[in-house]
């Protein structure tokens, strides 16, 4: 008979993703990921015996695996574009608390290697996040080359929102940028 959990797989992972969240992989220090936890460090090495680095992989996953699920698979339904688009806006703002909680794929990205441990990861949901906003804007009429420039720019206005919100202390560029986008994206459709 294996150990008890003393927290629920979920739990725990959005626990670990609010510190990655608030001080990247570097800043994540055992101490501060077993105190947001609630766990002590040798329990985490128990769920985790890769150390910090699997903790980080399984959170990207986790996010991954809520983006497919969330935004992914719901731009690529059979609903209207412009449907699926609000949809897409409605579950990021609940992914990112309303601008409150800062990019999990910018912060895990590694800006000192090429090819950082999670930077495959992240390039697949971004590469599929950007397949899905290309199709849903094809879907309405737009031309695919068009449609995938103006994904690619509505991933980094909203990550740049994201940034320009916690720089400033105010969720409002977040907000403001997720009342446009839908409008942005289908501007100009056939």
């Amino acid at each position: 008979m294996g150990r008890k959990l003393l927290i629920a797989d979920d739990e725990l992972m959005d626990r670990l993703s609010h510190v990655f969240r608030d001080v990247g992989f570097e800043g994540a220090t055992l101490a501060l990921l077993a105190s947001a936890a609630g766990l002590k460090k040798a329990s985490l090495y128990h769920r985790f015996p890769g150390g910090k680095e699997q903790m980080a992989r399984e959170v990207l996953l986790s996010a991954g695996a809520w983006i497919k699920a969330h935004v992914l698979d719901p731009l690529s339904s059979e609903s209207p574009p412009a449907a699926r688009i609000q949809a897409m806006a409605r579950r990021l703002d609940e992914f990112y608390a309303g601008g409150r909680e800062a990019c999990l794929l910018n912060v895990m990205s590694s800006s000192r290697l090429a090819d950082g441990p999670f930077n495959g990861l992240i390039r697949n949901v971004l590469d599929a996040w950007i397949s899905a906003l290309t199709t849903a804007m094809t879907d309405a009429g737009i031309d695919r080359k068009q449609a995938r420039a103006r994904a690619e720019r509505a991933l980094i206005m909203l990550q740049g929102s994201l940034v320009v919100a916690r720089g400033l202390g105010t969720t409002r560029p977040f907000r403001d940028y997720l009342k446009v986008l839908p409008e942005e994206l289908l501007r100009d459709q056939r």
